[in-house]
């Protein structure tokens, strides 16, 4: 399968399928039914760029995903990956999110936003092993009544971490969860409850809170590339309304929240 246009000779993206790599549990942004925000950004995709199907090569998001999926040319996008990663090409950014600290409203927390609030001491915080987070937490000495919950899970045979982490704070296991906004923002939502949600943007040193996230392709593949960033750049406000009906805390440059 080769891409069409000068220079794509040896692209081996399909011009007639999107063909995307994606773990087939791992909600809210992607599942085998198709119901994550990814998904729904892979059929715009297929829709503005002229595909005819969606098709999927499923593969749980552990060691070993970009290898056995992208690199091994059985899909052709990653729909969401860490601008920066070296794995992957990243094309343009196509959305920008945080860290964020998620706790009850009329708890004793209320404005809380910052990790090193002394509001938070002695309190048991639920963190994700080895994310940056984690590092501010220790230099803040919270460590000691956390919880920490694993950076991988196999999302076909447990909950994905955030689910469980939202789960953990409805049921009092935690008082505050420390996490990806991303993964969280659909379970707060969905949760029905009364929950602060608030973006780590205001961190002082320390490890960054906020990334770029964009979608990963093959190095060799560049056509391919320009081609969804030409996407990208005509079809922004389309791809921030799905994010925020999945409530992804979305950021601009200036980490002011991106509302519609």
């Amino acid at each position: 399968m080769q891409a069409a246009g000068p220079g794509a000779i040896w692209e081996l993206v399909d011009p007639e399928n999107l063909r995307v790599c994606a773990d087939p549990s791992n909600m809210p942004f992607t599942d085998e039914s198709k119901e994550g925000f990814e998904n729904k950004i892979a059929d715009l995709v297929a829709s503005k760029m002229g595909r005819k199907t969606v098709q999927y090569e499923w593969f749980p998001m552990v060691t070993g995903f970009v290898r056995n999926t992208l690199r091994a040319n059985r899909c052709d996008i990653i729909m969401g990956y860490a601008q920066g990663d070296e794995l992957v090409q990243n094309t343009n950014a196509y959305y920008r999110s945080a860290y964020v600290l998620i706790y009850r409203k009329g708890a004793g927390l209320d404005g809380v936003e910052t990790i090193e609030d002394p509001k938070l001491k002695d309190k048991r915080i639920g963190v994700v092993q080895s994310t940056p987070p984690s590092a501010n937490m220790a230099a803040a000495k919270l460590m000691r009544n956390a919880k920490v919950y694993p950076l991988m899970v196999d999302t076909r045979y447990a909950p994905s971490v955030a689910e469980i982490m939202v789960g953990d704070l409805l049921k009092d296991v935690i008082d505050v969860a420390v996490v990806w906004g991303p993964m969280a923002g659909y379970y707060v939502k969905e949760s029905g409850e009364d929950l602060a949600m608030i973006p780590l943007v205001k961190e002082e040193g320390g490890s960054r809170m906020t990334y770029r996230i964009t979608m990963g392709v093959r190095p060799s593949d560049q056509e391919w590339k320009r081609a969804l960033n030409r996407f990208i750049q005509e079809n922004q406000e389309e791809i921030n309304r799905i994010l925020l009906e999945y409530n992804v805390p979305l950021l601009d440059e200036n980490d002011q929240p991106i509302t519609q």
